[in-house]
């Protein structure tokens, strides 16, 4: 459904009066939580949309035309308003159990994980309605109004976010029982030349990962470029393809928690895992946290219990144990 004209206009007049208040559009999409050029773009359709130049943009500095300074007043009295009425609903909303959610996550993470864990999440949270949206790490939460992002690695250069931790997860490479019997383990990653390889596309650069294995402390991990027998654009599918026996593969644990539990697959070459992938949830900062943002956060902690692996000194591998050959 398209935003409405009227709506929209406001919504951009809102925005001229957040970067003269900010002083900068970067200060201001700080503040916001989104992103420099899209309040620049705002601005602009403003402009070009009532045939008039509100601000005088430089690469140091900000300044009000004519019409820029007959407009602000009114426009600073809407951003009171509208500020003052986000505060009266956040103050409700964190008062209240219930409410819509929009969470969003990587697609594998979804299909893999949180698509079984969903009932525990809604049950823990009653009056909870949940919008899963798939999100590469690159979505604008403000603009798409996301209230949850689960995302993956370091976050850096994300102000005006709020982080929570959700523990942390390694890519191991595994093969099945079956295949190792008949191929032998590899000892080290120079092994790896002799085994059928599967390989993992990541779709949203094109690239085929390149396998990573801990050296010492000291030293950067060994980077191996695969030569695989099958590439797959899908962790999921990666994953099935290699449980079927088709190959190794280099994947994250979450992808096939109960294979490994179970023993219908194993983790070779456990020794050389390199840093496990911190996870978390991130959201926009608010004055106020909605009580139903709270209890998700609280089933996301708990949910992300079951992303993790046994503990390497635990798990069961055929380093050393099966005929090399």
């Amino acid at each position: 459904m398209s935003t409405p004209a009227g709506y929209q206009r406001l919504v951009n007049l809102l925005h001229f009066a957040r970067v003269v208040e900010a002083g900068s559009f970067a200060e201001a999409a700080r503040r916001a939580g989104t992103t420099t050029s899209a309040l620049s773009k705002a601005v602009s359709r403003f402009e070009q949309q009532h045939g008039v130049r509100l601000l005088h943009r430089s690469t140091h500095a900000l300044a009000l035309t004519a019409e820029g300074e007959r407009l602000l007043e009114g426009a600073r009295d809407l951003l009171r308003e509208a500020e003052r009425l986000e505060a009266r609903l956040d103050h409700a909303a964190s008062n209240g159990h219930g409410g819509r959610i929009r969470l969003s996550a990587p697609a594998p993470l979804i299909r893999t994980c949180l698509a079984r864990q969903v009932p525990a999440l809604l049950r823990a949270g009653p009056h909870i309605e949940l919008d899963l949206k798939v999100d590469d790490g690159a979505l604008d939460l403000a603009a798409e109004g996301i209230d949850v992002s689960i995302r993956f690695g370091a976050l850096t250069g994300q102000p005006g976010l709020i982080t929570t931790p959700l523990g942390s997860f390694p890519w191991l490479l595994a093969a099945t029982p079956r295949y190792v019997e008949a191929m032998g383990a590899p000892r080290n990653p120079a092994d790896l030349e002799r085994h059928h390889q599967i390989g993992y596309r990541d779709p949203a650069s094109g690239q085929l990962l390149a396998w990573q294995f801990a050296e010492a402390a000291d030293e950067a991990p060994v980077r191996v470029i695969p030569r695989p027998r099958l590439i797959v654009e899908d962790v999921g599918g990666a994953w099935q393809m290699m449980r079927q026996g088709l190959g190794l593969a280099w994947l994250p644990g979450w992808a096939g928690l109960a294979d490994l539990r179970e023993g219908r697959v194993v983790e070779l070459l456990a020794d050389r895992r390199i840093a496990e992938v911190p996870i978390h949830a991130v959201r926009l900062a608010r004055r106020h946290t909605p009580r139903r943002v709270r209890t998700l956060l609280d089933g996301l902690a708990e949910a992300a219990r079951e992303w993790r692996i046994v503990e390497r000194n635990e798990a069961e591998t055929f380093r050393g144990t099966v005929d090399h050959g």
